[in-house]
């Protein structure tokens, strides 16, 4: 049994190579899109694993301060009313904001840190394990994107800042961010308190926002509401209200995806459409010739089942391949950016790599067996036929 298998996996091969210029527009046809469809996904997959990681790392509850519907600063006595509320275990003043890069055409965010308080970033509590920030008088340091703009533009060792009133504020360059956290961190300066209040001159009794942790991750829409009542013209974010607004950016660019997916998917029934139409000529010929010298239809359908098993399999195997290499070894150009954009500071980081079994199992199942039944069914409507008739 096995060496009759062999035999017809073996005249599947060679009728695949006899009709090469045919099959290998389908293989390479069909690799494409398998390579497509896989790289959208890993994609997607790898960039929405890293947005729920930077949601989750996120403040539970911020609230910052509105008048006229423009965002003001915050007086910073309001942290101990604040901490009146029931439920809340803490409460901390953020400094920060965004600083205009001419050059570049593009805004730097500034963030102030008080060495003793609790960070918003868990990256930013194990940098204040590694730098004293209330010893940092003129020091900074920077995300991976800024530091590569800064060298670009020959600010080597410092920069200088522009304060409101004019006056050119030195600041030495001492660190950057590991590149792990590229993607959270890659536009963000950290610096003093003190200092980032000296360069938006922004008065020391005042705060950009409050950001607040509660005792019981159930209360939290229960003190956020609390908040609100108290402070009614203030704004009070969640940090679930913050992952709904990235999933549904996540979502509208995924639409992009889901646009090239529909191509894919519309170019491969294509050729599943092209199989199942009907055998050229030269096919019912070749089941014609094999019916007269004693092939069963069993056989046939057999031999058909190699041929399509091979290229299929084959195409598949090697679309998932080239999606790895590209994806995870490439770093998925074009791709990559339809979701963090093509300007200048778009992070470079590594999409994390994940074997996703199910994605391969159900890019699988849609694509393999439909195409083996493709081509199968003409094969067998041609094979029931007499043998004289599929020849004339």
């Amino acid at each position: 049994m096995k060496n009759v298998n062999f035999y017809f996996f073996e005249f599947a091969l060679n009728s695949i190579l006899r009709q090469k210029t045919k099959n290998i527009f389908i293989f390479t046809l069909f690799t494409i899109l398998i390579f497509l469809v896989a790289s959208i996904f890993e994609i997607s997959n790898g960039l929405k694993k890293e947005l729920l990681t930077t949601v989750n790392s996120l403040p539970e509850i911020t609230i910052q301060n509105t008048q006229a519907g423009k965002i003001i600063d915050i007086e910073e006595s309001k942290i101990n009313e604040i901490l009146q509320i029931n439920g809340i275990s803490s409460a901390n003043g953020r400094v920060w904001g965004y600083y205009y890069f001419a050059p570049k055409n593009l805004y730097f965010t500034i963030v102030g840190i008080d060495q003793f308080e609790q960070q918003a970033k868990n990256n930013f509590e194990i940098l204040t394990k590694q730098y004293d920030f209330n010893k940092m008088q003129n020091e900074m340091i920077v995300g991976n994107g800024i530091l590569k703009i800064l060298n670009e533009n020959y600010y080597r060792e410092y920069f200088n800042f522009i304060k409101p009133n004019g006056e050119i504020k030195q600041v030495n360059i001492i660190g950057s961010f590991d590149r792990e956290t590229t993607l959270q961190t890659n536009d963000i300066i950290l610096m003093s308190k003190d200092l980032a209040y000296e360069i938006f001159g922004i008065n020391q009794t005042m705060v950009t926002d409050i950001v607040v942790d509660v005792k019981n991750i159930e209360e939290i829409d229960t003190v956020a509401l609390k908040i609100k009542e108290i402070f009614p013209n203030y704004k009070v974010t969640t940090r679930e209200d913050l992952k709904r607004s990235y999933e549904e950016m996540f979502n509208y660019k995924g639409g992009l995806f889901l646009a090239l997916f529909i191509v894919c998917l519309f170019s491969f029934f294509m050729i599943i459409y092209d199989r199942s139409s009907g055998l050229n000529n030269e096919e019912k010929r070749e089941i014609g010739i094999l019916k007269a010298v004693g092939w069963s239809t069993n056989n046939i359908l057999k031999w058909k089942f190699y041929e399509s098993t091979i290229i299929s399999i084959t195409a598949f195997l090697f679309g998932f391949i080239l999606s790895f290499l590209y994806v995870y070894i490439l770093e998925a150009p074009l791709l990559k950016n339809l979701f963090l954009g093509f300007n200048t500071m778009k992070p470079e980081f590594s999409i994390p790599f994940e074997l996703n079994l199910s994605l391969m199992a159900t890019i699988f199942f849609i694509c393999i067996p439909i195409y083996i039944a493709a081509t199968i069914f003409p094969s067998w409507r041609a094979s029931v036929a007499d043998a004289d008739e599929v020849l004339r």
